[in-house]
Formats: structure tokens, C-alpha cells, sequence
């Protein structure tokens, strides 16, 4: 029952058609600023006849929401008119019209409230500041593509226009739009919470379905662009027909609802309203794709249209996010009393009557059959349909009206006010209403939060259950939701596992996001969940597998308290104090015909080149510098340069006797006595020389080597000039295989000592211990490089101990009856004696 003041005619038929015959409801009352409404009591832009219920029923379901909100517009004005303070002595009047869903028939209203106030023709003027049209402000309407035409309306008039539906993030351009508003989030603000959900649960294989129409396509852009900063995949993104009398809705469904079961997904989020939401539902149980997680918004979580589907409870489990709303006191009992004052019959009359009466002024609102309603029809309702938006809208108007005007606490001045000049108040200043405090932020949008709720069915009934909270963050009461799952836990939802800190993703097959979990490499770190890659580490830094930074390497050389070096160093102090023994042994029987034959005083100074050849292993134990990596080289070259010079005037001394007996006579003087001393001499000066070479070349410096160690930063000397290494070390090779050619074919009676096998096995040792060296050096890439040069040193040194002292001093201890002239008799005194026979 309605009363006849609201001037209301209803229409159930729901036309067809387009044009006159769908405007079937107006509501009017005249008062001192007029508030357009604009409210969906028409059809939807569906074929009714399709679905599977009544088309009454469905016709029903449409009309009531926007009955319920035209009465909560006429509701705030009524408190409004009869409030004492906030705009005492003026009245505000209203002019509501249907849209019918339909942009071309919001466009009419839109239209009427543009046109000069008392006329009904819109002037072209060049300034329209003193402008006055029908309508102050426009409530309305509901849906973001009706929004999108009207919003350039108004706002090219400067009329405040306030939505209580319009959810588009489009609308917050407000270049674009500078004098819309809206009492609800947008789209930005659901889509992040829906977003956060999937987070919490870890679902980051999903499905995302929107309805082709401007909340459809709008809210499923803007998830589309925040999900690839949250490591939420996108397995199939689709869009549902709006038009289900289109004659390819029907297949569009069916392969959505295919395709959506081909990913294999459990979670599916849908952007749309109740009717599409419905037809995918109804297709999606009808052709068995399974229970999955569904995450819906208000537009279709609260409607009974998709609630009612046949089996319904079939489909899974129902979670989304409803606006934050409170229930506006009084509003029930007020529609209450208006359906009981007065019988339908008589309305209807009365309607028919003032129909003809404004056929001149308005637009055609005849109607073309009046139906019944009831308040048994829309009490159901108003549990679910969210009123406080149109009541916060209207009351928005009034503040600013209140602010503009001047008015006091008893009074406002009846002064004009034009549309435009609304505006500066609705940007800047809070309102509250009911005790609540509401303000519009710089998209022109309030951002009251959601809520969480759950289809809880219990006893086959539905239950709307609040499970959670958002504003700015998501809280989840996850115990109070029973999932679809045997174990009533969340399901998975998962192309790919969430990688642990320092794992990085690799992807597999042809989809970006499925992908394995891979651990970092050594000296790679994780750098941020989306990588792909790990990062390598610096030079300078390392890190171990699976790490998440980077550490500082740590210095790595020969340290003197490590095992290896203590043993070394042991043993070159043994192999010095061997060389300094034999070289005591050799000086005490310095003037014995064995010393004299080895060389005498020459054999002395090759100990103590070998004793300085055994203590520059010392060189290579610590922390090298480039003064150290120099030394290394100089000091191996002249010791053992310096040992090999005293065996090259006794082996040209045995090749001259042996191989040239003719001109040895003349010839021994040089290589024998103290003469011998000048090829000593001459021998280190070039080495001297070649030394100086390598300085001037390029002497061997500190290398710092990051790649042979994983963690640490290897301290190695290395070689600046190869030809200055080959010229310093060619040399003694030369003068050592020289040696050799010298003596190895030497024989000698076996009753006197073989003073040249001596020399030849030391060079020969000198050689393989040089070959083993250049194979295992080229090889070594850690501190073994150091073991490595000092075995070298200390296996020479004891090589030519062994072969040409040792045996000697085995002699002079243990057999000194051998120690006479006839044993170890010189070739160059023998050799006369032959050639005098």
C-alpha cells in the first residue's frame, strides 16, 4: 500500500521495448531546493521470459530495490523538513525517475532536471553561473555505466550528483567528473581487499569472471593490474553477457564455465550483478563443474535472485565482501506506516488521475497496468537492501545546502543558492549523520570499509554471516568459516607453491605462473618473491646456498698456525739445518781430497745458497704483498742459481778431460782452482741481470682471486710478464741442463769416486721436480698454489742434497778410509799422467 502524496505508479510488466512505456514510476513533492532521484524501478536489460522463475517474481526482485531506495531518499528529506536545526524554514522537494537500468532512458530525467527552473528547455548560454535548473543536486543512480553518462551531464552544469551505488574507479577522475560524488568505496578499495583475502589464504591460482558491462569490466582491470605485485596468478580471466536474451549468451556461459574447469582452479573471483552472477551459477551447477571457492562482491552476494538458484548449495563455498553499512533508525517503521495509510485500489485511481494532469509538464508516466505490492513483498528486503548510502547522500546535499545558506541553529536566510556553488562545501567540510561522521575524500568517494560474509546454510536456510573486517587491512575470523572441503579447511589453490625465503622461481611449461621453487646457487642471493633469478653477490662478498644476502668474504693465504704450514715449515727448518750440518761437515774437512774434488770452497757456497734457498720458503707462509711476491721469485733464482754456478766449472772441467783431452791442458786453468770462482761470479751477475730484467718487466704482484673460493677471497701472487718469468728461470735451466750434457755419459774406474754422477742426478732431480711442478701449479686454484711452490723448493733443495752432498758426508762419517788421493784423485791430475805414457 502506498499513500497518494507520493505521486507513484507502478509498472510489473516490464516492456520489451525501450522508450515511454519503461518510465512506469515517478515519485514528486515540490519544495524550496528540488533533489532529482534517479532509481531502477524498471526492467533490466534482460529477456525475463528466459529464466527459469516467473517473470512476475524476478519483476518483483527488481522493482524492490529501487522502491526501497527512492523511499530512503524520501525518508532523509522527511527528517530533514522536520528538523529544527540543520535546515529550519526551508523545505526540500524531490523528483525521482525511473532508469530502467538503461542509459538512453536515465538520459531523459537527466535531461528534465537540466532545464530551467519553471520551463522546461535547457538555455545555451556562454556563462551559466546565475544559471538556476529544476534541480539543485541529483540523487542516483545506482549502476557505474549509467554513472558514466550522466556524471559528464551534470557535471558540465556543475551539479552535484551523489551515487549510492556507483562503484567504478573510473568515476574518481575528477577532472572528468568534478561534481560527482559518491556514498560508497570504489572499486580500488574492494578490489584490494579481495586481493588481501587471497593473500591470507594462500590462493594464488584463481580464476576471475566479470560481467560485460562497466562494474564488470572496470572492477576486473583493476584486480587484473594488482594481483601481478601479490604472486596471484591468473589462470582464466572472462566475461559473462549482461544480455541474456542475446542468442549467443547461452554458449558464452557454457564455454566460461569449460574453460574454467580446464585450469583446474578452486577459487574463482566474480565482478558482476545478480542476474549474470546467477546464469553463470545456474551453468555452472548444471553442467557439473564442482565446488570451488567463490569470492562475489555485494552486487550479487546479497540478492536473492542468486541465492534462490536451484541447488545452490552445490556450488562450494560463498565468501565476499559487503559494503560497511549500518542500519538507518526508523526507516522500517516508516515504510511501515506509509503501507498501512491508505488501500492500493484507491491509490491506484488517484495515480491514473495525476498521470493525466502531468502529461504537459513531464515525461510520459502513464502506466500501462498497476500491480499490487505489499508489505509483506518488500519487508524481506529490507534486511538485506543497503539504505544508508541514499540516506548519507541526501543528508550530503543538506549540509552543503546548510553550510551555502549561512543557516543558525533557529534559521537560513532565503537566499538563492546556485548548483555550482554546493560544491566547495561537499569538498571540504565533514557531515554526520546518525551519530556518524562521513566526509568525502579527494576522489570525491567515502570509504566506510567492508565487511566479510559467508553463505553459512544452516537447515537449508541462508545465512548472510559476518566472517571478517576490512579497512585499510583484512582481519578474518577464519574458525567461524566451514569450507566445502571434507575437513572443512581452506582448499588449495595452487599452480605452484609459495617459495621460501632464497628460493627463486623457475618457470615450467608455457604458463608464467607455474613454476618450481629452486634453491640460490652459492654467491647468488634472493633479492624479492617475484624473482625469477637470483642476484649474484659482489665480488667482494659471497653467500652460501639459499641465502638472502651477501656476506663479506674472509681473507685466504697460508696462515703459520694452520697444520699444512707448521709441517712445511718444520721441514724446511730441517732441510736448512741438514744443509748447514753437511756444510760444517764439508768445512771441517775442507782440505780432504773429497771437499777438494767436489769443489772445496765452492761446495760451501753452494750449501749456503741451498740453506737460503731452504729459509725462503718463509716467503710464502702469511699474508702476501706485492713486495713478498717479488722476493718469492728473486730469492729461488739467485739461490739456486747460485748453488748450480759452483757445479758448472767441475762439470767443464770433466767434459774438457773426458771429451776434449787434446785442449785440457790448456783450458783446465779456467775452469779449475781459483779461476773456477770467475765463472761463479759470472754466472750470478747474469743472473743479477736477469733479475733486474724481471724487475723491469714486470715483477709478479698480489692478486686478489675471487673464483677459486667460494666464501673467500684467495691471496695469490701473480705473474705480470711471462718472459720475464722464463728469462729469470730459462737461465738456471740452461745452466742445470748444460750440467747435464757434461756428465751423464761419464764413466770412471771403479776404483775412483764418479765425481760427475753427482752433478747428474742433481739436475736430473731438478728437472722432474720442475716438470711435476708446472703439471700440479697450473691445476691448484686455492692456497695449495703456496704448498705447491714451497714442496717445490724444499724437494730441489733435498734433491741436490741427496744426490751430490749426502753420499759424500755418508763418506766422511762412516768411511773415511776412502777419503784419500787415489779414491777421489782429479781427473785434470790424472789426465797428464795418462798422456805421458
Amino acid at each position: 500500500m502506498l499513500v497518494p502524496e507520493l505521486w507513484l505508479c507502478l509498472s510489473f510488466g516490464c516492456a520489451a521495448s525501450l522508450g515511454p512505456s519503461c518510465l512506469s514510476a515517478q515519485f514528486r513533492r515540490p519544495g524550496d531546493f528540488i533533489l532529482g532521484g534517479l532509481f531502477p524501478f524498471g526492467k533490466d536489460t534482460v529477456n525475463l521470459t528466459a529464466r527459469s522463475e516467473p517473470t512476475l517474481l524476478l519483476c518483483e526482485r527488481l522493482f524492490t530495490d529501487g522502491l526501497i531506495w527512492a523511499l530512503g531518499m524520501r525518508f532523509a528529506i522527511d527528517q530533514i523538513n522536520n528538523s529544527s536545526s540543520l535546515l529550519p524554514g526551508i523545505t526540500l522537494g524531490y523528483d525521482m525517475y525511473d532508469t530502467c537500468f538503461e542509459a538512453l532512458v536515465a538520459l531523459q530525467p537527466s535531461l528534465l532536471f537540466l532545464t530551467r527552473n519553471g520551463t522546461t528547455g535547457i538555455g545555451v548560454l556562454c556563462n551559466y553561473t546565475e544559471y538556476q535548473p529544476r534541480v539543485t543536486a541529483v540523487i542516483g543512480p545506482h549502476k557505474s555505466d549509467l554513472c558514466l553518462v550522466t556524471a559528464k551531464l551534470f557535471s558540465s552544469f556543475l551539479i552535484p550528483q551523489v551515487s549510492y551505488g556507483a562503484s567504478s574507479e573510473t568515476l574518481s577522475n575528477t577532472e572528468l567528473y568534478p561534481s560527482f560524488y559518491r556514498t560508497v568505496p570504489s572499486d580500488k578499495n574492494l578490489v584490494e581487499a579481495v586481493v588481501l583475502l587471497l593473500n591470507q589464504f594462500g590462493w594464488n591460482w584463481i580464476a576471475t569472471v566479470g560481467s560485460d558491462d562497466e562494474y564488470g569490466r572496470g572492477a576486473q582491470a583493476l584486480f587484473l593490474s594488482m594481483v601481478g605485485n601479490d604472486n596471484i596468478c591468473i589462470a582464466f580471466e572472462g566475461l559473462i553477457p549482461t544480455d541474456l536474451a542475446e542468442p549467443n549468451a547461452r554458449k558464452q556461459l557454457e564455454d566460461t564455465v569449460k574453460l574454467i574447469n580446464s585450469t583446474k582452479v578452486n577459487v574463482i573471483v566474480l565482478f558482476a550483478f545478480s542476474l549474470p552472477a546467477q546464469a553463470l551459477l545456474e551453468h555452472s551447477i548444471r553442467m557439473g563443474l564442482g565446488k570451488k571457492v567463490w569470492i562475489g562482491t555485494e552486487a550479487w552476494m546479497l540478492s536473492d535472485i542468486a541465492a534462490s538458484t536451484p541447488n545452490i548449495q552445490s556450488i562450494g563455498t560463498v565468501l565476499g565482501f559487503v559494503m560497511r553499512t549500518e542500519t538507518v533508525p526508523g526507516f522500517r517503521e516508516y515504510v511501515a506506516e506509509l503501507f498501512s495509510s491508505v488501500e492500493q485500489e484507491e491509490f491506484c485511481r488517484e495515480s491514473r488521475e495525476l498521470s493525466r494532469l502531468m502529461n504537459a509538464e513531464v515525461l510520459d508516466t502513464h502506466c500501462r497496468q498497476c500491480g499490487r505490492v505489499t508489505l509483506g513483498d518488500i519487508w524481506p528486503m529490507l534486511r538485506v537492501t543497503t539504505v544508508q548510502p541514499v540516506h548519507v547522500a541526501v543528508y550530503s546535499v543538506a549540509y552543503a545546502l546548510h553550510r551555502a545558506l549561512g543557516c543558525t541553529p533557529k534559521a537560513c536566510p532565503k537566499t538563492p543558492i546556485r548548483s555550482w556553488q554546493l560544491l566547495h562545501f561537499m569538498n571540504t567540510l565533514p557531515f554526520e549523520v546518525n551519530g556518524q561522521s562521513f566526509r568525502f575524500d579527494q576522489s570525491h568517494g567515502t570509504n566506510t570499509g567492508y565487511k566479510l560474509v559467508f553463505w553459512a546454510w544452516r537447515d537449508g536456510t541462508l545465512t548472510y554471516l559476518p566472517v571478517g573486517d576490512y579497512d585499510q587491512s583484512l582481519y578474518i575470523r577464519k574458525s567461524q568459516i566451514q569450507f566445502h572441503t571434507p575437513d572443512q579447511k581452506e582448499p588449495a589453490s595452487e599452480c605452484f607453491r609459495r617459495c621460501q625465503p632464497g628460493q627463486f622461481r623457475r618457470i615450467k611449461g608455457f604458463n608464467l605462473c607455474c613454476y618450481d621453487c629452486t634453491d640460490c646457487p652459492e654467491n647468488t642471493f634472493w633479492s624479492s618473491t617475484d624473482s625469477t633469478s637470483c642476484s649474484p653477490c659482489p665480488q667482494h662478498q659471497w653467500a652460501p646456498a639459499r641465502s638472502t644476502g651477501c656476506r663479506d668474504r674472509s681473507e685466504r693465504f697460508l696462515f703459520w698456525d694452520e697444520p699444512l704450514a707448521v709441517a712445511l715449515v718444520t721441514l724446511m727448518a730441517l732441510n736448512a739445518a741438514l744443509s748447514c750440518v753437511t756444510a760444517l761437515l764439508f768445512l771441517k774437512h775442507l782440505q780432504t781430497p773429497l771437499v777438494q774434488v767436489s769443489g772445496g770452497g765452492r761446495s760451501l757456497f753452494a750449501l749456503l745458497c741451498l740453506v737460503l734457498l731452504s729459509l725462503s720458503c718463509c716467503l710464502y707462509v702469511g699474508k702476501p704483498s706485492d713486495g713478498l711476491c717479488t722476493l718469492q721469485q728473486l730469492s729461488y733464482a739467485l739461490c739456486l742459481n747460485g748453488c748450480f754456478s759452483t757445479f758448472v766449472p767441475k762439470a767443464l772441467e770433466i767434459t774438457l778431460v773426458t771429451e776434449f783431452p787434446r785442449c785440457a791442458p790448456r783450458l783446465l786453468r779456467w775452469v779449475t782452482h781459483s779461476r773456477a770462482w770467475l765463472l761463479v761470479a759470472a754466472s750470478l751477475l747474469t743472473e743479477g741481470l736477469l733479475c733486474l730484467c724481471h724487475l723491469w718487466l714486470g715483477p709478479d704482484f698480489l692478486v686478489a682471486d675471487y673464483q677459486s673460493l667460494p666464501s673467500e677471497v684467495l691471496l695469490v701472487c701473480g705473474t705480470k710478464s711471462w718472459l720475464a718469468f722464463a728469462l729469470l728461470h730459462g737461465y738456471n735451466s740452461c745452466l742445470a741442463f748444460a750440467c747435464f750434457l757434461c756428465t751423464f755419459m761419464v764413466q770412471t774406474p771403479g776404483r775412483r769416486y764418479n765425481v760427475a754422477r753427482g752433478i747428474t742426478f742433481a739436475t736430473l732431480i731438478y728437472f722432474v721436480v720442475w716438470i711435476f711442478f708446472i703439471v700440479v701449479f697450473t691445476t691448484l686454484r686455492t692456497v695449495l698454489r703456496a704448498v705447491a711452490q714451497i714442496c717445490t723448493i724444499l724437494a730441489t733443495t733435498l734433491g741436490i742434497l741427496g744426490s751430490y752432498f749426502i753420499p759424500k758426508c755418508y763418506i766422511l762419517v762412516f768411511r773415511p778410509d776412502l777419503n784419500t788421493g787415489d779414491y777421489f784423485q782429479s781427473l785434470a791430475e790424472e789426465e797428464p799422467e795418462e798422456d805421458s805414457v
